[in-house]
């Protein structure tokens, strides 16, 4: 599925470079420096637009780059057509070609607000009720905090600091908490950051998808084993299809990511983690990726929190996930049943560093009787 997805991605990269080259070839000053000869005016916008690729790439990285020129063929050719309509009902040609000046400041702008919203990270709070005997319960989930892509353990720490504030109960982190870019001592001092936590409860984790790295331990120095030892030295408990009941009143079960089933290992069914728990108790579950629903609101699971997908990241590929039957849900809150759901857009990012269809959260959940 990725692999087709970053196939699609390359063709429109291509076919956006050469539509870039036909833009800038109409306007006026690159005919007045080529003395309008077609193939010098081609050559320079060839050249132009190269060498914004290759700024852009020392700047961002490849990826960013080809995110912010496809932003512009996309904004260029909406500027385009609008000014296409116009020039009808006005029945004259414009003596400058105005859409190129438009379209870049229109995407410097969106793509702005873009990175301010992918490097901001704001608390988003939900409040739910149950009718299961337990004490107001305030649980702060943390995920896809990618360290080292959007910030690194020092800014993570602050973050930490922020959410202490929130007086949690108890902290749940639902995976991705490293990349694998991330470096191992990027990886140590986050984990560090985690001791600092106040909470009734614990911090409690589960792997996703990058937890455990994708090619080798010697690609980052570490593995996940290397990551659930640092965990556990700073207080937090690691949940691998396993759960533990809190204050005799709620139960916290950690689902293993589903990545594990695609790399031939395996993971516990949601029916299964639930069999010998005590049903009357409420149930929350962390599973990285949210898609098995189904299953787990036929568990009778009471909370099932996520993170993943990014909130769907960028407009217009936000809900594609959904589209395409990769996840059940791409953001916020669902109740199936007596199930509820929440998808967090997560606290950080990984290779893309702009979020246009969401915000960087962490997620403030109050739950009272």
């Amino acid at each position: 599925m990725w692999g087709l997805i970053f196939g699609c991605v390359l063709v429109f990269a291509v076919a956006c470079f050469v539509y870039l080259i036909s833009r800038f070839y109409k306007f006026r000053f690159m005919k007045k420096i080529t003395m309008n000869k077609k193939f010098l005016t081609i050559l320079l916008s060839i050249i132009i637009i190269l060498v914004m690729f290759t700024v852009l790439t020392l700047t961002l990285n490849m990826m960013n780059s080809i995110i912010v020129l496809m932003h512009l063929v996309v904004i260029w050719i909406i500027v385009d057509f609008i000014f296409f309509i116009i020039k009808k009902c006005r029945k004259k040609p414009f003596k400058f070609y105005f859409q190129g000046i438009i379209a870049m400041v229109l995407t410097a702008v969106y793509l702005t607000f873009g990175w301010y919203f992918a490097h901001n990270v704001v608390a988003t709070d939900y409040n739910l009720t149950t009718d299961k005997d337990m004490n107001s319960l305030r649980i702060v989930q943390i995920s896809d905090s990618h360290i080292g892509a959007t910030f690194h353990y020092k800014e993570f720490s602050q973050y930490v600091d922020t959410m202490n504030k929130e007086n949690p109960d108890v902290v749940v982190i639902t995976g991705d908490f490293v990349d694998d870019d991330t470096s191992k001592e990027d990886m140590i001092q986050s984990c560090k950051a985690l001791s600092k936590f106040k909470t009734k409860y614990g911090v409690y984790f589960v792997y996703g998808n990058h937890d455990k790295g994708y090619y080798g331990k010697e690609y980052r120095g570490y593995d996940g084993n290397d990551l659930a030892k640092e965990l556990k030295k700073n207080g937090v408990k690691v949940l691998e299809d396993e759960s533990v009941l809190l204050n005799n009143k709620f139960y916290i079960v950690g689902r293993q990511d589903y990545s594990e089933v695609e790399k031939g290992g395996t993971r516990a069914s949601a029916k299964d983690l639930v069999k010998n728990l005590d049903c009357n108790k409420y149930i929350i579950m962390l599973d990285h990726q949210p898609n098995h629903y189904k299953e787990e609101k036929n568990a009778n699971v009471d909370l099932v929190l996520s993170g993943h997908t990014h909130g769907g990241q960028l407009i217009p590929i936000t809900y594609s996930g959904e589209w395409l039957g990769m996840n059940d849900k791409t953001y916020g809150y669902e109740r199936e049943k007596n199930t509820d759901f929440i998808v967090s857009s997560g606290i950080g990012d990984w290779s893309i560093k702009f979020k246009t269809g969401c915000v960087a959260e962490y997620v403030v959940i109050d739950i009272n009787k």
